[in-house]
């Protein structure tokens, strides 16, 4: 039996791209989904198909921003199913662009998504897995927390207090909660789309048609991650194409 099997794991950002990808995995290994997105027609048609394929999925409308809805994230879990194991925060946006554009209402939405939505998954679940007395923390990261290049500063600062804020928080965890930070190159998803600037979004979109890997790959370090026992904690994993510099 894997490690996955019979988990009860919630993502955010579940309806598209790596989220999407990572529950269709995961549900195939036997793990019991909790999914959260703002798009609920996106997450009741994903269950759908979790479900047509034998697996078991339940969801919620979820913005990160919201703290709220990260605690109804992690109370539907402890409804339905008694217990939550793994929290994996996917949720997140880059809206990039040089810093000269001055688009300060992008930086205002990647900062409250990006940080505090990671922050308000942590307020929700830790109180949960420090009572259960085990727990994980999958959080999505970026190869930007490690490199910051033109019109990514913002974002990559986002990225960089992830893995901070991840950083501190294994090394407040103790000897019964698992911390993982995953930090993908670029993926084959609607990343690029969100850009504004319209130089960025097209140098962004021709370099992820070029060597983009699909989001799968990230699913797979994921489901990696979650499957060791529980002595071992993997805390950080970068995936990105071969041909990424």
């Amino acid at each position: 039996m894997s490690g996955i099997d019979g988990k009860v794991v919630a993502i955010t950002g579940a309806g598209s791209g790596i989220g999407e990808a990572t529950a269709l995995l995961l549900a195939a290994r036997g793990a019991r989904l909790v999914l959260g997105a703002r798009r609920s027609e996106r997450l009741a048609e994903l269950v759908s198909r979790i479900e047509k394929s034998g697996g078991t999925a339940v969801q919620t409308r979820t913005d990160v921003t919201r703290r709220d809805d990260l605690h109804a994230l992690v109370a539907l879990a402890g409804e339905r199913f008694g217990r939550l194991d793994v929290l994996v925060a996917n949720a997140g946006v880059g809206t990039i662009s040089p810093l000269d554009d001055l688009r300060v209402d992008e930086w205002d939405r990647m900062v409250d998504v990006n940080i505090k939505g990671v922050l308000h998954g942590i307020g929700a679940a830790l109180p949960v897995f420090r009572a259960q007395g085990t727990g994980h923390f999958v959080t999505i990261a970026s190869t930007a927390a490690f490199r910051v290049v033109p019109a990514m500063a913002v974002y990559a600062g986002t990225k960089f207090a992830v893995r901070a804020i991840c950083e501190g928080l294994r090394q407040e965890a103790g000897d019964s909660l698992r911390v993982t930070t995953v930090s993908p190159g670029v993926v084959a998803t609607g990343f690029a789309e969100a850009s504004t600037n319209p130089r960025v979004r097209a140098e962004i979109t021709a370099m992820r048609d070029r060597i983009a890997i699909p989001p799968e790959a990230i699913a797979q370090a994921i489901a990696f991650a979650i499957d060791q026992p529980p002595t071992v904690d993997v805390n950080e994993i970068v995936v990105r194409p071969t041909a990424q510099s």
